[in-house]
């Protein structure tokens, strides 16, 4: 529901509690009845309201008091949810970082490899007299 639907669901009930209450005096009025009885039907009627008010407020204070347990229990499962994705997310990127650095040093050390062979070929091209002496 949004805010308007909420606020004019408000009103209304507002308003019917307003009609009743006015419907109930101009009745009282325009009833032929002695001043006694009249008391008696405005004690009863009021009674009645006050009690339809208060069972209303106390609907209404336990419809949102579950609807804030509800939001509570979801928003707790929610980040738990979340958190649980996230540690998993950290994992697999240290996973992946591990292995990328893994595959660098085993590129260098290839590389290494090859640039040491190189050198070795290059030297061996050399006439003898020409190699430089090896330590």
């Amino acid at each position: 529901m949004t805010n308007e639907d909420k606020g004019m669901g408000k009103g209304l009930l507002i308003g019917s509690f307003t009609g009743a209450a006015v419907g109930s005096v101009l009745a009282l009025l325009y009833a032929p009845k002695s001043g006694k009885d009249l008391r008696k039907y405005i004690k009863t009627r009021s009674q009645d309201i006050i009690e339809d008010t208060e069972e209303y407020y106390s609907n209404v204070k336990e419809k949102a008091s579950q609807l804030f347990r509800d939001v509570k229990k979801k928003s707790e499962r929610l980040f738990a949810d979340t958190e649980v994705k996230v540690d998993a997310l950290l994992e697999e990127s240290e996973n992946i970082l591990t292995d990328a650095k893994n595959q660098v040093v085993s590129i260098a050390h290839g590389d290494k490899r090859k640039i040491e062979k190189e050198n070795q070929h290059l030297k061996n091209m050399l006439p003898k007299s020409e190699r430089p002496q090896q330590s």
